[in-house]
């Protein structure tokens, strides 16, 4: 399992309309494209004083399927324009981890 974790902040008046796009318009486009091997997305927020961060990680079964997410130079950010609009600065490359171990919090 990888995760493809990506960082962006914006003003906190721009901050609900950012989320709004994501929710309604920039994931359900990713859903849509039906990759193989793509197992979802999460989305972070946090008050970080005079910008707001969001974090997003996506899952998927293989590095591969990010590939076939965000090209050979999968690394690269997926910004769409109408998200650089809002945003004031973004990590121009995403991170990719190697899903180790999970456990859940409740007992089995």
């Amino acid at each position: 399992m990888i995760l493809r974790i990506w960082h962006g902040w914006t003003t906190p008046g721009n901050a609900d309309r950012y989320e709004a796009l994501l929710k309604e318009e920039i994931f359900i486009g990713i859903e849509k494209r039906q990759i193989r091997g793509f197992k979802g997305i999460r989305l972070l927020r946090r008050d970080a004083g005079e910008e707001i961060e969001f974090v997003t990680i996506m899952t998927f079964d293989t590095l591969e399927a990010v590939r076939e997410f965000a090209g050979e130079d999968y690394e690269a950010a997926y910004v769409p324009a109408k998200a650089r609009a809002v945003l004031s600065h973004f990590d121009e490359r995403a991170q990719h981890y190697e899903l180790r171990a999970e456990r859940s919090g409740e007992s089995q």
